[in-house]
């Protein structure tokens, strides 16, 4: 059994009866809302569009983060940090929980957790019996993956290279676990909306004892949108189950989990959310849970089984963590997603089609706004290697005071990533083009 619920039910009545302890995470959920930074006011009938290009209130949203000085930090996507209230608000839960310890996680932190639960559900669209928290995209995802319980042995499950590399571990691993046929396919380069259906498309029809399919919303590679609301109609006309990994899509992009129209979805909440570092969501379309084992030796069948938290078993978690949660999903509302999409985008595009026009750089990423996304990749040309993104990601730490980091795995050869966050100021990316020229240049 999950671990704050198995808390919730010894504390039961117990804790209704005892007095609030100063600080505890029922005041710190209250006062969640009061901590989102003073930003200015967006005029009104200003489109997200119109706001990204407004300077001064990109500055404002800036002057919420603390930002190293010790490079130009072009690595976002990482995970994302915190802006100074929520930094505040998760310090102030770290200390009441050190002074509070057990007599705080067994009496109050059960019910304070559920809330952040709520709030979670509330901004990713859902039902909170449709989603267990976790410590990231990661675990959520290898509980999804490798708790499918519907493959039989023979039948096939799909892959990408544009897939995260630990999510293709786990499922590959389904052929131990299941007896699984796991296939992979390459994302054509370079891509359009069509051609990345079609690829998908062509599997189903090659394929025809596909019964799962990993989707990865925004690859962390070249930063491609994948069309996935398309591709699992097109799924599930087929009788195919896909799995999103969602971790670099929600909270950048505006949408919620319902627009995936997937049944099964991994999500973070500590990259473009901004929450502390391990927080993660796993979402379960009501209906389906049954389809996904529960942990091991956690209840299978009746009421106890029936609760999404028997799906995960973290054990004693960051309570600050969550606590802090609320705080973040705050902070994110006032800005607003549109609006972050806006800027993300128009950040990107200010390097990456300038960069286009740079002889002997090879930009990996679409002018096709539906597949568009903060991150994008560049090479050089013919440089496809792992040892030459390395040494090209180090040539612009060393030389230009850039960092950008090496990815590797897309079946077209390595890259270097670019992703700048929403405090990121545009005299940045030119830094990056003016590298970019010279690195050209040899």
């Amino acid at each position: 059994m999950n671990p704050q619920r198995r808390a919730l039910l010894r504390a039961g009545s117990l804790a209704a009866a005892l007095p609030l302890t100063a600080g505890a995470g029922s005041a710190a959920a209250a006062s969640a809302a009061a901590l989102a930074p003073p930003l200015p006011l967006v005029p009104a009938g200003t489109t997200p569009e119109m706001l990204a290009s407004n300077q001064a209130y990109w500055q404002a949203v800036a002057a919420q983060y603390d930002t190293t000085d010790a490079v130009v930090q072009l690595d976002n996507a990482f995970w994302g940090s915190m802006a100074r209230p929520v930094l505040r608000h998760y310090e102030r839960q770290l200390s009441m929980v050190n002074r509070d310890n057990a007599w705080y996680a067994r009496m109050r932190f059960p019910a304070d957790f559920e809330a952040a639960r709520a709030a979670a559900a509330r901004a990713l669209g859902v039902g909170i019996d449709e989603i267990v928290l976790t410590r990231g995209a990661t675990e959520a995802l290898q509980v999804l993956i490798a708790g499918y319980n519907r493959l039989q042995p023979g039948d096939a499950v799909l892959y990408a290279d544009i897939d995260y590399d630990n999510m293709i571990t786990v499922t590959r691993w389904l052929q131990q676990r299941r007896g699984a046929q796991v296939v992979s396919i390459a994302m054509p380069e370079p891509f359009t909306h069509e051609n990345v259906i079609a690829a998908y498309v062509a599997a189903m029809e090659r394929h025809p004892k596909l019964k799962l399919m990993l989707l990865t919303h925004v690859n962390h590679r070249n930063g491609m949108v994948l069309p996935v609301a398309e591709i699992s109609r097109l799924a599930r006309a087929r009788g195919i189950d896909v799995i999103v990994d969602t971790a670099h899509g929600f909270g950048q992009l505006d949408m919620t989990i319902p627009d995936l129209q997937a049944d099964f979805a991994g999500i973070n909440l500590h990259k473009w959310i901004g929450a502390p570092v391990g927080v993660g969501a796993a979402y379960i379309k009501r209906g389906r849970l049954v389809d996904i084992d529960p942990y091991m030796g956690e209840p299978q069948g009746g009421k106890a089984g029936d609760d999404i938290r028997t799906r995960v078993h973290t054990g004693t978690v960051n309570f600050a963590a969550y606590l802090s949660l609320p705080a973040a999903l705050d902070l994110h509302a006032q800005i607003g997603v549109a609006n972050k999409q806006a800027r993300l985008r128009q950040l990107r595009n200010r390097w990456v089609e300038a960069a286009r026009g740079i002889d002997g750089i090879e930009v990996l990423a679409s002018s096709d706004p539906r597949l568009t996304s903060a991150i994008a990749s560049f090479r050089l040309k013919g440089k496809t290697s792992v040892a030459d993104n390395f040494a090209l990601s180090k040539k612009l730490v060393q030389e230009h005071g850039i960092f950008a980091v090496p990815r590797d795995g897309l079946a077209s050869g390595a890259c270097v990533r670019v992703t700048p966050g929403i405090f990121t100021p545009e005299s940045h990316l030119d830094k990056l083009i003016d590298a970019l020229r010279q690195v050209a240049k040899g």
